[in-house]
């Protein structure tokens, strides 16, 4: 054996590993960093509510900004005042408000994902009709509510079409920017291969305009609670909505801050969900653009 094939084993066995731990520690210096984050996020909420606490009273008026051990307080009431336990005040109006913002959503999304395709396919439809999207669109959606209330009365229904219809221009105008975005190379290569209207659609469109549907997803969730919100403070006796607006008539702020404590976990588990389809749909889009 030469004394070049003697060294050859060695070489190849440092070029493996060398990567291998490069990757290590590439990892643990992200988890490091991602564990710094995590516990600089805590320490400012901590800071934050124990501020809040020893200044309520002093520095802040309590009775404007209330305090964090008030506002447990208040939570724990309205989540014990009720036998059984979903009939409690915090969890009957949390479940009224979470319906009418997942119906809302429901409709919203599902109406504004076949009309924003249904136009972006269709781009002299969409001339036809740009005026009047933009007219509807323009009309601020809580001035609807009174004609919602004219023709649906003050149940659950009128806060669904409200959510509803605040939801969807969101979706619809973003649906249309994603298909009108798709790459034209993408389309001519399905053609060139023989591919009909329909692997177009399924094959590069519909995945094409992932992103920007879930960007205004995204953008819709806040605004399908603003819109049941808004509705149950004009016209309810029941929800998170009534809840504040009861709150607030009384000078209760700590059942105002703990409703809206109730809003940004509803918000934030909705999210939750979107980021989960995105980081599913990633791979997808990752696809697509490698094949490209």
């Amino acid at each position: 054996m030469s004394l070049v094939d003697q060294f050859k084993p060695e070489t190849s066995q440092s070029a493996l590993v060398a990567p291998s731990a490069l990757v290590r520690q590439a990892r643990r210096r992200s988890q490091r960093q991602q564990w710094l984050i995590y516990g600089a996020r805590i320490l400012l909420v901590v800071g934050a509510l124990v501020f809040w606490q020893l200044a309520s009273g002093t520095i802040l008026d309590a009775s404007f900004l209330s305090n964090p051990l008030a506002i447990l307080h208040q939570t724990i009431t309205w989540l014990s005042d009720g036998s059984p336990w979903y009939e409690s005040t915090l969890i009957a109006n949390t479940v009224v408000t979470l319906e009418e913002t997942l119906l809302g959503l429901f409709f919203g999304i599902a109406s504004g994902l076949i009309l924003g395709f249904l136009f972006g396919l269709q781009p002299t439809l969409e001339r036809i009709f740009n005026p009047f999207i933009i007219a509807l669109n323009s009309i601020p959606k809580i001035a609807l509510a009174p004609l919602f209330i004219l023709w649906l009365g003050i149940e659950i229904p009128m806060k669904v079409v409200l959510a509803a219809v605040t939801v969807f221009f969101l979706i619809f105008l973003n649906t249309i920017n994603g298909v009108r975005n798709v790459d034209q190379h993408l389309v001519d290569a399905v053609r060139l291969m023989g591919g009909r209207q329909r692997d177009i659609v399924l094959k590069v469109i519909l995945p094409s305009a992932t992103g920007s549907v879930l960007t205004g997803l995204h953008v819709a969730i806040p605004y399908a609670l603003i819109g049941a919100i808004v509705a149950e403070q004009i016209g309810a006796n029941r929800g998170i909505g009534y809840l504040i607006q009861s709150s607030g008539e009384s000078f209760n702020a700590a059942g105002i801050f703990a409703a809206l404590l109730v809003l940004t976990v509803i918000a934030g588990l909705l999210n939750a969900v979107v980021n989960l389809i995105d980081r599913k749909t990633s791979h997808w889009k990752a696809g697509l653009k490698l094949h490209s």
